[in-house]
């Protein structure tokens, strides 16, 4: 996930969040997490000069809300980046790198995952870094003064001239002192450089860096004979530093069958929703069932955490809880290496490997997607680990589907976007996302949460009693979606000999006695697709009491690509030899099907995509979709071409998919006219010309990014008014109405919102879960072509679907309920209402009528809401920071929420 995003939103205008990547701050036995941000900011003069921006931030940084500044680190002429490692620490090529950061004020160590994403971030940095020309002014970072006024107690260093740079010493990445020319630089294995030129004697033991032992090194020449089986890892994820390498690698990866055979790793893969609880007993009856000790453990936990804290906020201890369990419970007959840990809220995957394997273990990266509600929240999702397994490439999911008997359809929905949404950076940053399907081997676990329909409890029960599952199992949801094509297509499941693992009175084996009784079913569930897997058990592992589902383990002989190291050898030089009688001073050239895109009634939310071909002459050729002068991006916002960078080998062809998508960020523009679906791309060539893209359409507007005010004085439906009056009504200013303009006599609240509203209050006021789980993305869709054509008769959706709506409806405001200007006042009134009261009084009168319209529905539903919830979800939509301006830490996002919680708790 891209949080440099969530970084860009709080930054002032000049200012570029071009990489993020998330770690963890360590100080002695602290450990903090932090998201790291490069900052660049543009002088007027025509340079441009860099900082570090560290935030905390939620589990899941994807708006400006969700971060918080905690400390900003100028890059000057004495700023420098290492990698550090304790001495005789394992390698493992894949765990974390750590990091130190110096500068003449202060050291600061971070732990920052193993991948691409980090490797572009200190790539990043190490251009930015400003070097030591004398010729060049010193940096002054004018423009950092905003943030010491904003927030006097920011930690801030302030610049000095330039210093002389702090030693490096052999094997340390070192990122500035030096600028940022890399060349004679040399990979390290691990995609990071590392300058053999800069010697130093006199740095800690205890910080050498660690190196691979076991490997020789790789010089970066693909010509070398000295290249070997043990490197061959490396060099197919190492940065692309040339059109000739590319074109190896791209011809390695053609001939991989010349040069590698067949070797089964024994796969241990488990799943167990733990619903909340911490580790009360020995997990070895699950994790070490089997005689021979896996290979590797793949284990996925759901439900982790059910606390509101771990929902909407940081980290939980559950995790560093489970993980020692899991750790202690390994098989004892060998030893392990942890390769990655990933968690989103509840939903958490552990790797490991044997030691002997790890130095075979590359590529390793990690992604969530949340599916919850508005599709970002984390208590139902997905993550996944992808890697490299000596030449075969293998992508674990663990996935928590959407709950209810019911709700099959959301399941599907919910797998469908983990499919789409789950994506991994290369190494090679020319080449685009790898998505689950691009994998030899997938590996899908979790709680999916498919139940067993059209029998009652009873009958259940009693198939369960006879063993008869394979009567019961005609009725799995899951085994009927599969045989619809609706999901997991092209996976194969193991046939299910025990009973179901959902669901049990906890500490019991006894089935669910609470007032719901829950029918038993297979909720937790092991997939798997690819060759050469072979199932070897799947079974359920009932002497685990903890929770109400028991854990599933399968165990897998999968056989994996080796690579011959003579063989190996042998296909390189041929490959090398054919290059050699290549003639590539040619210009290359390609020829596109298509130049000329429209997009035609472009809707809120609706992904619309167009594609073309691009096909390569006798050349081969690194294609990339460049900025326009003056511009920061490619493309607009609503815009995206994937991939929009790659390579083509000669007479090969890449199919480009240009995606529009229009959301909060560029809805108003749209509306109001300032902004058009009109684009111009520029594909450009290296070492060749530039084709021009032409991007044309019109976007239907809609309530969906329209101020609450423009929407008051729209008494027809938005889509029955004429462009310029939208136009005129969205460009309005916020107090009109307020100050005696004698316009249109306007509505109280608008029109849109009364129609949600109406509908859940008359609907949905005894639905479990309201405003906590997703809606259908097609019922949304048919929920804005409602309200957007006034055909509210025609509404018909589900109350999920219709409170989803409602909430994107609200984060779609350019200006929230509670203005921005009164935000700072909100924080201060908070814990006092009579306070806090006279606060909403002084809001223009459509938002302040808006504010008590919702208050009143939620104190008035028989639903029994959960009020803490509420405030949770409506405190960071009603009360959103000014647009430009620092975003406050979690005790201010905090007081936010008990803001609005006054008002669920008190008369209005």
């Amino acid at each position: 996930m891209d949080q440099s995003v969530a970084i860009q939103e709080t930054l002032a205008e000049g200012e570029y969040c071009p990489q993020a990547v998330q770690g963890v701050l360590c100080e002695g036995d602290s450990r903090q997490s932090r998201l790291l941000g490069l900052v660049r900011y543009r002088l007027e003069h025509g340079g441009q000069e860099h900082a570090l921006f560290l935030y905390t931030h939620r589990r899941m940084a994807i708006t400006g809300d969700d971060v918080s500044l905690d400390q900003i680190v100028p890059v000057s002429r004495d700023f420098t980046l290492e990698e550090v490692s304790p001495d005789g620490e394992l390698y493992i090529l894949g765990s974390d790198v750590t990091i130190q950061l110096d500068t003449a004020e202060l050291s600061l160590v971070f732990q920052l995952p193993f991948g691409s994403q980090t490797r572009m971030f200190l790539h990043e940095v190490a251009r930015a870094c400003p070097g030591f020309d004398p010729t060049t002014r010193d940096p002054e970072f004018l423009w950092l003064s905003r943030y010491r006024c904003a927030k006097p107690e920011l930690e801030l260093p302030t610049p000095r001239g330039c210093n002389s740079a702090p030693g490096t010493w052999p094997g340390y990445a070192t990122i500035g002192g030096g600028g940022s020319n890399f060349d004679g630089l040399r990979p390290n294995g691990k995609g990071l450089p590392v300058d053999q030129s800069s010697r130093g004697q006199d740095k800690p033991e205890s910080l050498r860096p660690r190196q691979n032992k076991s490997k020789s090194e790789i010089t970066g020449m693909v010509r070398s004979s000295t290249i070997t089986v043990s490197d061959k890892a490396h060099i197919l994820s190492m940065q692309k530093f040339g059109l000739r390498d590319t074109i190896v690698k791209s011809h390695l990866v053609q001939k991989e069958e010349d040069y590698t055979y067949i070797q089964n790793f024994r796969f241990f893969v488990g799943t167990y929703n733990v619903n909340g609880q911490s580790p009360k007993e020995c997990l070895r009856p699950w994790l070490s069932d089997g005689v021979q000790a896996p290979d590797v453990y793949c284990v996925g936990f759901q439900e982790l955490d059910l606390s509101k804290e771990a929902f909407f906020f940081h980290d939980t201890p559950k995790e560093e809880e489970w993980f020692k369990a899991v750790s202690e419970g390994l098989h004892p007959d060998a030893k392990y290496a942890k390769v990655k840990l990933i968690r989103l809220v509840g939903i958490m995957l552990l790797l490991y490997v044997k030691q002997e394997h790890a130095a075979y273990v590359s590529e390793v990266e990690a992604e969530t997607v949340g599916t919850g509600i508005m599709g970002r929240m984390g208590n139902k999702g997905g993550v996944a680990i992808r890697f490299q397994f000596h030449n075969t490439s293998i992508c674990v999911v663990n996935s928590h589907l959407a709950a209810h008997i019911e709700e099959y359809e959301r399941r599907n929905q919910d797998y469908k976007d983990i499919c789409s949404r789950m994506q991994f950076c290369q190494l090679d940053p020319s080449r685009p996302p790898l998505t689950i399907s691009k994998h030899d081997v997938i590996l899908w676990l979790g709680d999916l949460n498919y139940r067993i329909e059209e029998l009652d409890v009873e009958k259940v029960k009693k198939l369960i009693e006879e063993k008869d599952f394979q009567t019961l199992y005609a009725y799995d949801q899951l085994k009927i979606q599969v045989a619809a094509k609706t999901v997991f297509e092209g996976f194969t499941e193991g046939e299910l000999t025990f009973q179901p693992t959902y669901k049990y009175d906890t500490g019991s084996d006894d089935w669910d006695t609470s007032e719901k009784c829950r029918a038993p079913a297979w909720c937790d569930r092991i997939l798997w697709k690819g060759k050469n897997i072979t199932q070897l058990s799947y079974q359920s592992h009932m002497a685990l009491k903890t929770s109400d589902h028991k854990p599933v383990s399968s165990v897998f002989d999968i056989g994996v690509r080796v690579v011959n190291d003579e063989l190996y050898r042998k296909t390189l030089e041929e490959i090398v030899r054919s290059l050699d009688k290549m003639e590539n001073a040619n210009i290359p050239s390609v020829s596109l099907s298509k130049r000329e895109f429209c997009f035609q009634n472009v809707k809120y939310m609706q992904l619309k995509v167009e594609s073309f071909t691009i096909h390569n002459g006798q050349v081969p050729c690194h294609f990339e979709f460049i900025n326009k002068p003056d511009e920061e991006s490619y493309c607009k916002q609503w815009l995206n071409a994937n991939p929009s960078r790659g390579f083509l080998l000669p007479d090969s062809d890449i199919e480009i998919e240009l995606e529009l998508f229009v959301n909060k960020t560029t809805a108003t523009k749209l509306n109001s006219g300032e902004d058009k679906i009109e684009d111009i791309l520029v594909l450009h060539l290296d070492r060749g010309k530039d084709y021009f893209l032409s991007v044309s359409g019109n976007y239907l507007p809609s309530c969906f990014g329209s101020p609450i005010h423009t929407l008051c004085y729209m008494r027809e439906p938005i889509l029955d008014l004429p462009l310029e009056t939208i136009s005129e009504l969205t460009l309005m200013p916020i107090r009109t109405g307020d100050d005696g303009s004698q316009l249109e006599s306007p509505m109280e609240i608008p029109k849109e919102l009364w129609m949600m509203v109406d509908y859940l209050y008359r609907n949905a006021v005894q639905q479990e879960d309201l405003f906590q789980q997703p809606g259908l993305r097609s019922e949304f869709e048919h929920v804005r072509d409602c309200l957007d054509t006034g055909m509210i008769d025609n509404l018909s959706a589900s109350n999920h679907s219709v409170a989803e709506a409602l909430l994107l409806f609200l984060e779609s405001l350019p200006e929230p309920v509670i203005c921005y200007s009164a935000y700072h006042n909100c924080l201060e009134c908070s814990g006092n209402y009579t306070a806090s009261k006279q606060v909403i009084s002084t809001l223009p009168t459509f938002y302040k009528n808006v504010f008590h319209y919702l208050m009143a529905f939620y104190k008035n539903s028989k639903n029994h809401l959960d009020e803490n919830i509420l405030a949770s979800i409506f405190g960071s939509l009603l009360l959103r920071n000014p647009a430009g301006h620092q975003k406050l830490d979690m005790t201010e996002k905090k007081k936010a929420q008990e803001f609005i919680h006054q008002f669920l708790c008190n008369p209005l």
